[in-house]
């Protein structure tokens, strides 16, 4: 099992905040957004991982790189525990850094990996989301995947006024959360949607999807649409949804940023007070 993360985008929402600071970059508590997709990854037990990213997005290449100006500088000072912290970014995955020439959208951007996956299975993580819970949202899909032996995403309940945000899912349920998809609609009016169920940007395929990506026409917003692909896919193979029932941050929203910094780090500052009790018993 591998990984995608695109993160290649302009996040023309957030701007001028990300006209040269990646959106993926943004800090929630103490480590960009990115870093918390990368580390989801790992905690689902993958390993190798390409980053799809934009020649105005170097910084995100630089946060994974080692330092060694920075790290001569800590040891010297004797910070051994940022330089324990720092040593781990460096090293903390097989990381693959993939160029997207041209922002012609998500679909296109897994596309920029085919070569990277090649016949592998892998999860895609879009790189301004963060999903906690327990298990984590990739987490849960990879054992889905092997459990059902087919393609699966995560899902959560929307509003109907949010309907235009999200692809949204239309199918049969077959288990608790578990939905055989029938038919997906990406940024539907309210009163075109086929339901409350919004994709979350979490997935795992087979590399079957390359070709259904291939033969996908621009879409809406004229970018090349995985959910078209996906819907191509599900006409020809399994197709499940999952609702995952943990909490998820849009880093492309002021405010989920917001929220994703004060929530998060109720939760760090939680996790520190009990392990303090923990070593004192």
């Amino acid at each position: 099992m591998k990984a995608v993360i695109p993160a290649a985008g302009f996040g023309t929402r957030f701007l001028p905040l990300t006209k040269a600071q990646p959106k993926e970059m943004l800090p929630v508590v103490n480590k960009p957004t990115i870093q918390w997709v990368v580390e989801e990854a790992v905690d689902a037990g993958i390993t190798d991982i390409a980053i799809i990213t934009g020649d105005h997005k170097q910084a995100i290449e630089h946060h994974f790189k080692p330092m060694e100006k920075l790290e001569k500088v800590l040891e010297k000072a004797g910070k051994t525990e940022e330089l324990k912290e720092i040593r781990k970014i460096n090293e903390i995955a097989n990381l693959e850094f993939i160029v997207q020439e041209e922002q012609k959208g998500l679909g296109h951007a897994i596309l920029c990996a085919e070569d990277f996956v090649g016949n592998d299975s892998f999860a895609v993580l879009l790189g301004d989301t963060i999903c906690t819970g327990n298990p984590n949202c990739t987490k849960g899909l990879v054992n889905l995947f092997y459990e059902n032996e087919a393609n699966i995403f995560s899902v959560e309940e929307i509003s109907l006024e949010e309907t235009k945000r999200y692809g949204v899912v239309l199918g049969k349920e077959v288990g608790k959360g578990i939905m055989l998809v029938k038919d997906l609609v990406e940024k539907p009016e309210p009163n075109d949607a086929p339901s409350l169920l919004g994709i979350q940007g979490r997935y795992v395929f087979t590399s079957d999807i390359f070709e259904y990506l291939k033969l996908t026409r621009d879409g809406a917003d004229g970018e090349i649409q995985l959910t078209d692909a996906m819907k191509s896919l599900a006409n020809t193979q399994l197709l499940y949804s999952w609702i995952f029932n943990g909490k998820r941050y849009d880093i492309g929203t002021m405010k989920d940023w917001f929220q994703s910094h004060l929530e998060l780090s109720i939760e760090s500052e939680f996790s520190l007070v009990l392990k303090g009790v923990m070593n004192k018993l």
